[in-house]
């Protein structure tokens, strides 16, 4: 018998995926038999798909169970409790960013988070069942708080019983004094900061408020963290003026010793959604910049240089792995909610952090209640809001996703849809997100079925 598959054509061949993430390569021979049930089960191709699970007989019992495992594996996060709780220490910052997704660019009031505010967003926190969480503290630029950002590490330790808490500072760098690093140190707190390629790219999307370029802090902020024992991740966010750098984008962050760099395509939210006609770019265009970047990438492994890309890594665990990843924008249904809480200045609680995004621009759709009216976990995941947002992402149920090659590794946005077309489920099928994923996946599948020496290099990433 035919389990469920979705397919497109691949080149010469059919790329066929089915629910439990499987996938395959198969001739149109192969294709058009397996289709009529012509399909040979003891040839090779024929084998291939049994131990694939696209095919079974009606006798084999071991059939259900492997499939009953594989598809655990594959919704692993759903057996979790929200795990992610971003805290937005303020919505000030001394950057003033081309592509902000944080700030509106409309004037709005700034906040800074109170040491009582904070507090209370922890509690409800620690309330979610998960027994390992990860607090996210961002802004604005949230060192401009830092003190509340240490009384809250420091409040969350006393409170914290046997849960297990992994500290993350998400930073421009620009603030980063050795007091600083000292505490983050003795807390085991990691920092994330962006690099966007080398010193005029990065100076350009990146410039201080008061004028002048960052590059120069972040640099002298990340030597000093790093040579203190701090883990500190990079995140690149490709603007317009990025699209013709690949190379020297990845070159700027081995000379910087990342070992990873995670290549970001903007999101209309905020003030890149405001300037879009200026900084923005089409899926297509994105997408060969992003093959380009991957190309130098593998270039610098080849040379024996450790890099890796994030959205790729995310994909390939998934793809060649069948392993889920609890990145909130790549799950069915998404992690709005049922995955990452997000604390506001204010206290306002959203289903995530593209949710207070969407709420600086005007619409509060994704706002769940607020720690001073709501004191917890339940009350904020059963949320009329978050169950909403949960059907509307489960992929399996939506149009064109549900008949996509790429829907057991996608996921999907409903902030994002509400952004764009005032709805949680997007109106216009195959619109510009849906156009990024789907070129990158197949920019990894290209990699994995023609490229031998590309696809051992993807690999070993993983070793």
């Amino acid at each position: 018998m035919i389990n469920h598959f979705n397919f497109k054509e691949f080149g010469d061949e059919y790329l066929i995926t089915n629910d439990f993430g499987r996938y395959a390569f198969i001739s149109e021979e192969n294709f058009k038999n397996l289709v009529r049930g012509r399909l040979d089960a003891d040839s090779d191709i024929g084998q291939l798909l049994r131990d694939r699970l696209f095919v079974f007989d009606e006798s084999d019992i071991a059939f259900l169970a492997r499939g009953q495992q594989a598809l655990r594996g594959a919704k692993k996060p759903l057996f979790n409790a929200t795990t992610l709780h971003i805290f937005v220490m303020t919505t000030a910052c001394n950057l003033d960013c081309v592509y902000c997704q944080a700030h509106s660019g409309n004037g709005n009031a700034t906040r800074l988070m109170s040491a009582e505010t904070a507090e209370r967003a922890i509690d409800v926190a620690l309330s979610s069942p998960s027994p390992a969480l990860t607090f996210e503290f961002q802004g604005g630029e949230p060192l401009l708080n830092y003190s509340v950002i240490k009384r809250a590490i420091e409040y969350a330790e006393s409170k914290r019983g046997l849960k297990r808490i992994r500290y993350t500072v998400v930073s421009n760098l620009s603030l980063l004094t050795d007091e600083m690093i000292e505490f983050f140190k003795e807390h085991n707190v990691g920092l994330s900061t962006s690099l966007d390629g080398p010193q005029f790219l990065h100076d350009g999307n990146r410039p201080m408020r008061n004028g002048g370029g960052s590059f120069d802090m972040m640099k002298d902020a990340l030597l000093r963290a790093r040579s203190a024992g701090l883990s500190v991740g990079g995140i690149q966010t490709t603007s317009r003026a990025s699209l013709g750098y690949s190379s020297e984008i990845v070159d700027a962050y081995c000379e910087l010793g990342f070992e990873s760099l995670f290549i970001r395509p903007l999101t209309p939210l905020g003030v890149a959604r405001s300037r879009w006609s200026q900084i923005g770019y089409t899926a297509k265009e994105f997408c060969s910049f992003y093959r380009s970047a991957l190309k130098a990438i593998l270039e610098k492994n080849k040379a024996g240089i450790t890099l890796r890309e994030g959205h790729a890594s995310l994909l390939l665990e998934k793809i060649l792995f069948g392993n889920a990843v609890n990145y909130m924008e790549l799950r069915s249904p998404c992690g709005a909610g049922v995955g990452q809480l997000a604390y506001c200045a204010n206290g306002d609680v959203f289903t995530c952090d593209e949710g207070r995004m969407l709420s600086e621009m005007g619409n509060s759709s994704f706002r769940l209640g607020n720690v001073y009216d709501n004191h917890s976990f339940s009350d904020f995941i059963q949320s009329p809001v978050c169950r909403a947002v949960c059907a509307a992402s489960t992929l399996e149920s939506i149009p064109v996703c549900c008949d996509c090659v790429y829907q057991p590794y996608c996921g999907i946005c409903p902030v994002i849809n509400t952004a764009l077309e005032s709805d949680l489920i997007p109106k216009t099928p195959n619109g510009y997100r849906c156009e990024v994923y789907r070129e990158m996946f197949d920019a990894v599948f290209d990699i994995i079925r023609y490229d031998a020496t590309g696809s051992s290099l993807l690999r070993s990433w993983f070793d």
